[in-house]
């Protein structure tokens, strides 16, 4: 073929075929060609030589004008303009083109070129031409960008949902966990819409939450759960025609969708695991199926945190099993961050733990301090001289709260208080439900004796006469008595162990000591010296024997506010103590010898409060003001090691108290007609129901800082209680008499004391009541001086009415001699 000539003969690069695509019918090709064979993206223009990068659309640009930054050719024609511009327009790209990655507008190009936006709100038409408008001056690809969304077409049928604008009041609104929690925080103030609302508006509504809460067997409490009133805040935001959620998507979508954003929740959790150490807590539970399930969770000054259950049905739960569990999931939380790791007391567990500690040398176990005082308690009160006195005190408690006209006379009298008590544990209830009787025992004497009483049909049945005698008899109070010196201090003890709001692990060694000589105290006296032995011989066993552990004294030793007083008063032998079991924690904890050796010369200036970091005036003077995790943040930076290792040991908790607290969320959740849920689903609710539960624990502790706080009680009374139905299987009165009348001559007036003892003596005044002549009354049935046990039939009055005819008397009792009474002396201050 032969090569493309001038008309003078010479090669011409513009009439050659070759320059140009041989099959394109695109009109801008009869203006341009490529200059370059290499460089098929560079073309130039035939009418003013200019050349142009961008390919044939850009030299299309070139000629129509009016495109960005492409400079209009001199010598293009109207008719050429119009000719490139139709044919632009008519080949371009129909799809939607966004402004921006947080716009979801769509601009749409119409026929003319001129750009329909999809919104009418002017705002939004005002939004996208600012981004529009502006014309580029050079050729930035993002100017080049900005240049096309001039002209953009849109396909209907792929057209992707718009959201409507928001207004002005929408966004300035708060989202509803900030409106929550200013409600709970009361710093609320009500909204104009609310306002505006008549009272029977706001009666319907309530109405159909609480139509709500019957129909489903709804708990009443969990209208006071902080996500409750959040659902309701969000429900409100939405506005009207709001679709509820399916049960499917509840337990499927939605609950993954929970998983998720609870995991979230790990990740404060894994900074305070990393900062201050943590526990690893774990215990075992069987379902109602007979799976045998095991909690682990992880707790820290953040909070507990629940990792998950695993079933081991098919396991043998022997020591080298449970020791493999958790040193997997020690690796999970990483070697350096757990401290101890915290069990129940059973032999495997134990065996587990010291498994544990061989392999793991810088970490430590021990049991649950919670379930030892428990256990303690239970001790304590299976001895004879309490035994009786609790099954008379229950005898009394179930007999009120099972009539109702009996309960409601006895609110009255207390200002609708309870008697009842219920905790966290079965023994800690007994004791617990003892104080509250005794608090109110004044009220509790002048209902027996009130109108309200002898008028009732109760008054002279069987089991009311019994009940009558028991509150009136001043030798049962004195017993009473007996079981609160014995008890309470344990109390205290166990209040702390088991509650969230502060680290127990450096107040629980002084806790007991205190505890003992308490109650050393309170049994001096002579006849009580027996009673004292065997309570103290308990506690040496439980205690001692068990919860012998260096961490104690080690954290104890780190407590400023306990070690610095025995120093003052020159308690050497203690200090010496404690000072060892630092040591020996130390020595395991730390494995670099340079390291052990600056904390251990740090300690030396902690305990006599010399050198830089501990001579402070300040660091003095908060000794004992302050917890002792905020003051070694406060005063430990200058000792920087020990400050590290302290805050280790003083921020760690001495029980396993919320495994307990998530097998009751397992109880609830894995109900008789829910027994049926895969373990899996299982695990995520619980997942999300404990985990959410603790941080709104803690959010509500924060709410209630500086406020009383009792973390034994259970706050929502519950009727499955062996003080509130016997049917179940497992400080002086204010209201006294101005007159010389008192509960003693009352007592010695209607032979309670004496109806109790069952001895056949004459009584002072036999016919106070009709039963005293009863014929069917045998002496004998009332028990011997020598009894040791309280013979109670638990139902002895589970079908009595108020309507029950008189048909009986009581059982008997024995003498108790009473310490002296100190007013106030069980006021603990819950």
């Amino acid at each position: 073929m032969a090569s493309p000539t001038s008309a003078n003969g010479e090669y011409d690069l513009k009439i050659d075929p070759a320059r140009k695509p041989r099959r394109s019918t695109d009109p801008g090709w009869k203006y341009a060609y490529w200059p370059d064979l290499e460089n098929k993206d560079k073309v130039e223009c035939l009418l003013c030589g200019d050349h142009f990068r961008g390919g044939i659309k850009r030299l299309k640009q070139h000629l129509a004008g009016g495109y960005g930054d492409a400079k209009l050719c001199p010598k293009s024609t109207s008719e050429l303009r119009k000719e490139m511009t139709a044919y632009i327009e008519s080949n371009k790209r129909k799809r939607p083109i966004y402004l921006g990655e947080e716009e979801e507008e769509v601009v749409e190009v119409a026929a003319n070129g001129s750009a329909a936006v999809h919104e009418n709100e002017a705002s939004v038409v005002e939004s996208q031409a600012s981004k529009v408008q502006p014309k580029p001056s050079s050729g930035t690809a993002a100017k080049r960008r900005q240049a096309t969304l001039q002209f953009k077409a849109s396909d209907n049928k792929k057209k992707p949902q718009t959201k409507a604008p928001k207004s002005v009041v929408e966004m300035m609104r708060k989202t509803p966990e900030e409106m929550v929690d200013e409600r709970l925080a009361e710093s609320y103030q009500p909204t104009i819409v609310s306002i505006t609302k008549s009272k029977e508006e706001k009666e319907y509504v309530d109405m159909q939450w609480a139509l709500f809460f019957y129909e489903c067997g709804i708990p009443f409490n969990a209208a006071a759960s902080r996500q409750f009133h959040i659902a309701v805040e969000a429900t409100v935001q939405y506005g009207s025609g709001y679709k509820p959620v399916t049960p499917y998507q509840l337990g499927e979508p939605l609950l993954q969708k929970a998983v998720k954003a609870t995991s979230t929740m790990r990740e404060d959790h894994e900074r305070a695991w990393k900062h201050y150490g943590c526990i690893l807590m774990s215990d075992g539970w069987s379902d109602k199926r007979g799976h045998h399930l095991i909690n682990f969770l992880v707790n820290s000054p953040e909070g507990t945190y629940f990792l998950e259950s695993i079933d081991a049905s098919s396991e043998v739960h022997d020591a080298n099993m449970l020791a493999d569990l958790l040193e997997e999931k020690i690796e999970g939380i990483g070697r350096d961050n757990v401290v101890q790791v915290v069990t129940d007391n059973g032999a495997n567990f134990k065996a587990a733990g010291k498994l544990l500690m061989e392999r793991i040398p810088t970490m430590f176990w021990s049991p649950c301090a919670a379930h030892c005082l428990d256990l303690m308690l239970e001790d304590i009160g299976n001895l004879k001289e309490f035994k009786k006195p609790i099954a008379r005190a229950r005898r009394v408690t179930t007999f009120i709260y099972r009539h109702g006209r009996v309960l409601s006379a006895m609110r009255e009298k207390t200002g609708r208080a309870g008697i009842v008590r219920a905790t966290a544990t079965r023994f800690a209830t007994s004791f617990l439900t003892l104080k509250s009787m005794y608090k109110h025992k004044d009220e509790l004497k002048s209902l027996f004796v009130s109108p309200v009483w002898t008028g009732n049909k109760l008054a002279k049945t069987k089991a009311g006469l019994d009940v009558h005698d028991i509150i009136l008899s001043t030798q049962f109070w004195n017993s009473v008595e007996d079981c609160l010196r014995a008890s309470a201090p344990l109390l205290i003890v166990l209040r702390v162990v088991d509650g969230d709001e502060r680290p127990a692990m450096p107040e629980v060694q002084a806790l007991m000591k205190h505890a003992k000589e308490k109650i050393t105290q309170s049994f001096a006296i002579q006849t009580k010296k027996s009673l004292l032995k065997s309570i103290m011989a308990i506690i040496e066993r439980r205690w001692e024997k068990q919860m012998d552990h260096p961490l104690y004294g080690a954290a104890m030793y780190l407590n400023p506010g306990k070690l610095h007083p025995l120093i003052r008063d020159d308690d050497d032998a203690t200090v010496g103590q404690l000072r060892g079991c630092f040591l020996d924690v130390l020595a395991r904890m730390v494995e670099d010898e340079d390291t052990g050796d600056k904390i251990n010369a740090q300690a030396m200036d902690y305990e006599y409060l010399r050198g830089n970091a501990f001579s402070n005036k300040m660091a003095k003077d908060n000794i004992a003001t302050m917890s002792p995790l905020e003051w070694w943040r406060s005063y430990g930076d200058q000792a920087i090691e020990l400050q590290r290792f302290a805050r280790r040991l003083v921020s760690l908790c001495a029980s396993s108290s919320g495994c307990e607290r998530n097998w009751s969320t397992f109880e609830f959740i894995h109900t008789k007609k829910r027994n049926r849920f895969l373990h899996k689903r299982l695990n995520s609710i619980v997942f999300v129901s404990y985990n959410r539960k603790m941080k709104a624990r803690f959010q509500k502790l924060r709410h209630k800082k500086g406020k009383n706080f009792d973390p034994l009680v259970v706050e929502d009374f519950s009727w499955d209680n062996e003080w509130a139905d016997s049917l179940h299987v497992a400080p002086e009165g204010a209201r006294g008499c101005e007159c010389d009348l008192t509960w003693d001559l009352v007592d010695n007036a209607v032979g309670a004391s004496q109806s109790l003892r069952g001895r056949k003596l004459p009584r002072r005044a036999h016919n106070v009541y009709s039963r005293r002549n009863s014929p069917h009354i045998v002496e004998g049935e009332l028990g011997s001086e020598n009894e040791e046990e309280e013979n109670e039939d638990p139902h002895d009055d589970a079908d009595v009415t108020d309507s029950e005819e008189p048909n009986g008397a009581n059982n008997g009792g024995e003498q108790v001699e009473a310490a002296t009474n100190i007013p106030g002396e069980f006021d603990d201050g819950y």
